[in-house]
């Protein structure tokens, strides 16, 4: 079982052809390329990707954007000048034979690696787990594994809450026993695919490949992909698409300000904004897609980034585990004592803590926050001198940090999200893709299947 946390860093300048638009109607002709218009909606991977492969090929070519910015889930933040920190997307998760790989080495960009390894966890009052509560934790680990093994042999899918639950139940609820496999639970299932074990799908959450090699994160922030990306293309930013009306030719995307004609459109809206509904598709989408766009799930994981004028922690680690009493309660960390030399603690929330987190005040979260730390550490460490926090719930142009296999759904509906309407309208973005679903890399991979579904058209 792989995982696939989130962790950070900085930026190279912006390469791309962005321009703001001026609110004008956006009649497309075609004479800037014979092979015709292609409007792509979104400048995340997955539309910078396809984007960059129909230029490629002739095509004329232009991205709209809701956000101010490029890059999507991608999103380094350079309000520490001397720590970029990634409040998206951070590592290259394997990096033998990645693409994100191939797009890094291009441009030389600086890398770090973080290890799995480097890593020390700390029972419910603080204390580092001795070696008979580690070997206890891996005892229960084997069981969870072995009940979710069994539940997908079994006919009939059900959520990983319910084949867990008859193991909980062997055990007392304020038990060392339940806080190890609530901690197993959200540590290494909830926090890698974002979804809550009420609704991960025990046969399919964990339908995904990988690829082999290091957890590599950017020196500069991931956000030197999407620049790299960027490069050469026409980009409209604050273009909110309202309306895609696609059963007449050319095809007419609407934004809050103006229109775009186009010979075919690129979707690449993440799948908490389908689910939302808030883009208009005429005709309706077919039956297999909505249905794909209701079954699959979007997830949630959150950051909560604090800075200290020193390391009070062991700075030879990379990961801090925490065993809490609540489930899901600051059990994971990443520390850049090490990989970066900065006194920067970065905690997450996954799944429906995540949700519940992002209705507390900035001052709540990191009050929190501190008393895991003070918990660990002791009272008097001292007091973060800043922090940094993401809210991607409630993001109106992502609903959610990715997706994940829900009960009711199968991977074979990512391919259904993905089905072209006709010959005019293709989709791309991590939730299309089946193998990488949830991933940098299998954004944008879907970027260059949706290109390559027109270019062969």
């Amino acid at each position: 079982m792989h995982r696939r946390n989130f962790l950070t860093l900085f930026a190279l300048t912006l390469l791309g052809a962005v321009n703001h638009a001026c609110g004008k109607e956006r009649l497309s002709g075609t004479a800037a390329a014979s092979k015709g218009r292609i409007v792509v909606v979104g400048a995340g991977l997955a539309g910078l990707a396809a984007a960059q492969e129909l230029q490629t090929h002739g095509y004329d070519v232009v991205v709209v954007e809701a956000r101010e910015r490029i890059g999507g889930r991608v999103w380094t933040s350079l309000q520490w000048a001397d720590a970029p920190l990634d409040f998206g997307a951070t590592w290259i998760h394997g990096t033998q034979g990645n693409p994100i790989t191939a797009l890094a080495d291009q441009i030389n960009a600086p890398r770090i690696t973080t290890s799995y390894d480097r890593a020390i966890t700390y029972n419910t009052s603080g204390q580092p787990l001795s070696p008979a509560a580690a070997s206890r934790m891996a005892e229960l680990r084997a069981q969870v594994l072995r009940a979710i093994a069994i539940a997908q042999d079994a006919e009939v899918d059900r959520s990983i809450r319910a084949v867990i639950e008859p193991l909980l139940q062997q055990f007392e609820s304020v038990s060392e026993a339940q806080r190890f496999i609530n901690f197993i639970l959200n540590s290494e299932i909830e926090q890698e695919y974002s979804g809550s074990i009420d609704r991960l799908s025990a046969h399919w959450y964990d339908s995904d490949q990988n690829f082999e090699g290091d957890e590599a994160l950017f020196v500069q922030g991931f956000r030197v992909i999407p620049e790299l990306l960027a490069q050469g293309l026409s980009i409209e930013l604050g273009q909110v698409v309202q309306a895609i009306q696609w059963d007449q030719s050319p095809v007419r995307v609407l934004t809050q300000q103006t229109e775009f004609l186009a010979d075919h459109v690129v979707v690449t809206l993440p799948l908490g904004v389908l689910q939302a509904g808030t883009v208009q598709f005429t005709p309706d989408l077919p039956p297999a897609q909505q249905t794909a766009i209701a079954q699959l799930g979007m997830g949630v994981l959150n950051k909560c980034y604090l800075r200290f004028p020193e390391s009070f922690w062991p700075t030879e680690v990379d990961w801090l585990g925490y065993v809490a009493a609540n489930s899901g309660a600051w059990v994971d960390w990443v520390s850049f004592a090490r990989v970066a030399n900065q006194p920067i603690l970065l905690g997450f929330n996954a799944a429906n803590r995540g949700r519940d987190v992002e209705a507390w005040s900035d001052q709540h979260m990191v009050a929190d926050a501190m008393q895991t730390l003070k918990t660990i550490y002791g009272a008097n460490i001292p007091a973060p001198t800043d922090y940094q926090l993401t809210r991607w719930a409630t993001d109106p142009f992502s609903l959610g940090s990715y997706s994940y296999n829900a009960v009711g759904s199968a991977p074979q509906m990512r391919q259904q999200l993905a089905a072209p309407l006709g010959e005019t309208v293709f989709f791309a973005g991590e939730a299309t893709n089946e193998d990488y679903f949830g991933t940098t890399h299998g954004a944008y991979l879907s970027g260059l299947r949706a290109a390559r579904e027109i270019i062969e058209r």
